[in-house]
Parts: C-alpha cells; structure tokens; sequence
C-alpha cells in the first residue's frame, strides 16, 4: 500500500494499492481490484475488502467504469454506488473516490480547505480531451494534486496522433515527447509530466508526484501494456 507523500489538510486521507498482498492467481495475482479484466468475482470481492479495512476506509468506495472519458460525477451520499464515468468529485465526508489503473495515471486532488476530493482516471486520451480541466473547475480555492504510479517515459510508446493531440492544444507539451531511439514515427512520451502541464496551466502549482513506473515494477504494479491479461491497482481520496 501505497501512502501518498502531499501537503494536504488532515482531514483528506489518501492511498494508492499495489498488486500484492490479495487471493487473486495466475494473471491477476494478487490483489486485483477490477472487476471487468475476467478475474473471479468473488475474488474481486475479497480483494476489495481486504483494501478497504487495510486503509480503514469509511465505506464501500464509488467504482467506476472507465471508458478514457472526460466524464466527472459529482457524489453526495455514501453509497458504493458504480457509475460510467473517469473521475469523482465529493464534498461529503466519507465518500470514497476512486479510479482503477494499470498504465494510465491515477490523480488525486483536493482543496486546501479539505471539503472537497477527487480521484481522477488519466489515459492519455482523456488527459488530452481535458479530463483534468472538467475536474477541476468544481473546486473552490487553491487545488492540490497527487500523480500515482503510471507508465513511465522510458515505456510509453506513441504514435504521432497522441503527440499532435497534445502538441494542438499547448505547444509546450512537445517537451514531455522524445523520439524514439529505436522506432521510426513513434515517440516515447511522459504521461506524468502531460498531466502537471495542464495543471500548471489551470494554476495548479501544488502538484505532488509518486514517480513509479507501473511497466517496469512488475512485482508491484499491473500494467496492462507489459502483460495484457492483468488485474488493476486503484488510488482512494476521501474526507473523513
């Protein structure tokens, strides 16, 4: 278990999972949280809950079905509810968020005042169509950010059409491109700098980072351009 290291009020608890330490075998070994890689239910299940009492969590958190979007659902009641969606916002004192990740970047965000959390699912394309900024804009007050563990910029290899998604909307974000050695026409890219990029732009300065590479830290993390069948980690924000 992962505990974020960010200047946070106290009230905001916060922690991201590793792959260890659940019942889930063979692909998904072994505390898999995703229920839609084609793990056993059942096992899903356990591994939630031995999450959730691991972090003391106040409640079942709001899972997600990702779908790489720039949907954010705001939450007022704690319900464990799951909803189609790639962020969640509370106010509500113990509303778990939460977004599943096995490559793509897990952020975690927060007000300075601590009464308002959010956990955010950022593939490149809904970092690159303005997840980040759609959630952001229902904060009030100065917004903190954690970047959890994500691919690397040694291993994320992309496409010209990823470079130019970016590349379009901040020129500046060709700095987080590097072409790659070996590769004609793909570039390696840095999600996690991507992503502090359009936070700076939104004025986020208090951005926090985790700096661990998912692809190359197979006995830690899923990662599912490394292994393709694989289970998912998850990072949590909540107020208590």
């Amino acid at each position: 278990m992962i505990i974020p290291e960010w200047n946070v009020p106290a009230c905001v608890r916060s922690v991201s999972s590793v792959r260890q330490g659940g019942v889930s075998v063979g692909k998904y070994e072994s505390l898999n949280l995703g229920m839609h890689v084609g793990d056993s239910p059942e096992k899903v299940r356990r591994n939630r809950q031995i999450m959730m009492d691991l972090a003391s969590m106040p409640g079942e958190p709001v899972w997600l079905n990702q779908t790489h979007s720039t949907k954010v659902i705001q939450v007022a009641q704690p319900s464990g509810i799951v909803a189609d969606a790639d962020g969640v916002f509370t106010e509500t004192p113990g509303v778990v968020c939460a977004v599943m990740t096995a490559d793509c970047l897990p952020v975690l965000l927060t007000n300075s005042a601590g009464n308002q959390v959010a956990a955010v699912h950022a593939g490149w394309r809904g970092l690159a169509d303005g997840i980040i900024e759609q959630c952001c804009q229902l904060f009030s007050g100065e917004v903190i950010a954690w970047l959890g563990p994500a691919i690397g910029k040694d291993a994320f290899e992309v496409g010209e059409d990823v470079v130019a998604a970016f590349a379009t909307f901040d020129r500046e974000a060709i700095n987080a491109f590097m072409p790659h050695p070996q590769l004609k026409d793909k570039w390696l890219a840095d999600l996690t700098l991507l992503a502090k990029q359009r936070l700076n732009r939104l004025g986020v300065s208090a951005v926090f980072s985790a700096d661990l590479c998912t692809f190359s830290n197979p006995h830690q993390f899923y990662s599912y351009r490394r292994d393709g069948v694989t289970g998912r980690q998850a990072s949590f924000i909540w107020i208590t």
